[in-house]
């Protein structure tokens, strides 16, 4: 049995072709193309240009965002009971959470939640400040409804207000160093005291001032803080390092930051003062559960 057309019925299937041709040719190009050919969302880049602590409005939900922010600045005094470290947030979110790589604040409201591959899962903003008060301020979670995490919070939504969803902040989180750069502890060793024991001390105990109080946050010892904490590991201790370390050195806005070390000298540097005793951190037991943990990992 022949499979050909009869001649007259050859216009008729040629016009069907070319009619389904054009219309996937005018498909909008998120039907037209194939999941694995789908482009991904553009991601909105924003400038670190915070609002102005005097745009703060002058009522209940101002007096709650200040607090928020005093909170951030002043941890230690206000928080007794949920740090056990000498540190305040803004000893690492310098300046109020406001210098590029120095993980300025603007902008979390919108990125969280987010995938952690430290927790294996994603965590809200609230399991990250607590995540920060456990490790980096080597204390205690606070509870999600207490007034403290609610003031933090707000004060993170009223930095980001307007912004859309997954927004890109020019110098967001610390910046990155080549994790292939071998650490020199020694060298390391010899660039602490010549650029950084001046204000974090000899033996990385900070620097009081007149009221007993620390002007320059302890890098070691029981006071620092743990083994948990993302400033543990050198490599990302490193990147803060480069581009914020040591303050007033140049003429890098807003305070002078960063600039005096290349990226070889950041990893030594970052390799002696992580490795030199700190506390422990027994949660850490339960880091990575889907494996990936990273090579500088203290554990």
């Amino acid at each position: 049995m022949s499979l050909a057309l009869p001649e007259n019925k050859i216009p008729i299937l040629r016009y069907a072709v070319m009619t389904g041709l054009l219309a996937v040719a005018l498909l909008p190009p998120a039907l037209a193309e194939t999941p694995t050919q789908q482009q991904p969302k553009a991601v909105a880049l924003v400038k670190l240009a915070p609002p102005h602590i005097a745009d703060i409005p002058n009522d209940d939900k101002g007096k709650q965002i200040l607090l928020g922010r005093r909170l951030l600045a002043d941890t230690k005094k206000l928080l007794p009971n949920n740090v056990g470290a000498a540190l305040n947030c803004d000893s690492c979110h310098l300046n109020g959470g406001n210098v590029p790589f120095a993980s300025p604040y603007l902008g979390m409201s919108v990125n969280y939640p987010r995938d952690n591959p430290r927790a294996g899962r994603p965590v809200t903003l609230e399991e990250r400040v607590n995540g920060c008060l456990l490790r980096s301020m080597n204390g205690k979670s606070l509870p999600l409804d207490s007034p403290e995490m609610k003031a933090m919070i707000v004060y993170f939504n009223w930095l980001s207000a307007g912004l859309p969803r997954n927004a890109k902040v020019e110098g967001a989180g610390i910046g990155k160093v080549d994790n292939n750069l071998v650490p020199d502890p020694v060298h390391g060793k010899e660039l602490y005291e010549a650029k950084c024991a001046e204000c974090h001390g000899t033996n990385g105990e900070g620097l009081k001032n007149a009221r007993n109080e620390f002007v320059f946050p302890p890098l070691w010892g029981d006071e620092s803080f743990n083994i948990g904490a993302g400033m543990a590991r050198t490599y990302t201790a490193a990147a803060f390092i480069k581009n914020n370390m040591p303050i007033a050195y140049g003429l890098n806005a807003p305070l002078g930051q960063g600039g005096a070390l290349s990226d070889q000298e950041a990893v030594d540097v970052a390799e002696y003062f992580t490795h030199q005793p700190r506390p422990d951190f027994p949660a850490k037991v339960k880091d990575w559960p889907n494996g990936g943990k990273p090579k500088d990992t203290r554990y």
